[in-house]
């Protein structure tokens, strides 16, 4: 009989991320889309790894700190649009002050618990991050996040 998956950080990042207002739908994964025609319009953001937390002792409260990357691409241009990645990393440090949103119960997928984010904080400034690629703009910051499984 095969064990039923367990919630983790990075899905529960995921798909608080995807709840923020102003969020387009498939505009948030740990995995930065290769065609980059795909979110041009809009730009991305990314999850692509957990860099700290300690989760609780003796309740099931987890506290990861996340990267959190806000990407925005110019195909047409070798100049990167730093303000549309400026803006989309501010729309989630909005986020993390919308009370409203906070405590909403996050859909993780197929067959995966329900999980809920208590509270979400940023640890550190969104910073820029100059890219190889002309036509990309990054900017990522460090995203504390305290959930729990439903």
């Amino acid at each position: 009989m095969a064990a039923t998956p367990r919630a983790n950080s990075e899905l529960v990042a995921v798909a608080w991320l995807q709840g923020a207002a102003g969020m387009e739908a498939g505009q948030v994964a740990t995995t930065l889309p290769s065609d980059q025609a795909a979110w041009e319009a809009n730009g991305f953001v990314q999850v692509p790894m957990i860099v700290g937390g300690t989760p609780q002792l003796h309740y099931a409260l987890r506290e990861p700190v996340v990267q959190v990357d806000a990407w925005a691409v110019n195909r047409n241009s070798g100049k990167p649009p730093w303000g549309k990645a400026a803006s989309l990393m501010e729309l989630i440090v909005a986020a993390t002050y919308d009370t409203a949103r906070m405590q909403r119960t996050l859909i993780l997928p197929s067959g995966y618990p329900q999980a809920r984010v208590m509270t979400a904080h940023f640890i550190t400034e969104p910073r820029r991050i100059p890219a190889d690629d002309a036509s990309c703009a990054r900017y990522s910051a460090d995203l504390a996040l305290h959930w729990i499984t439903l």
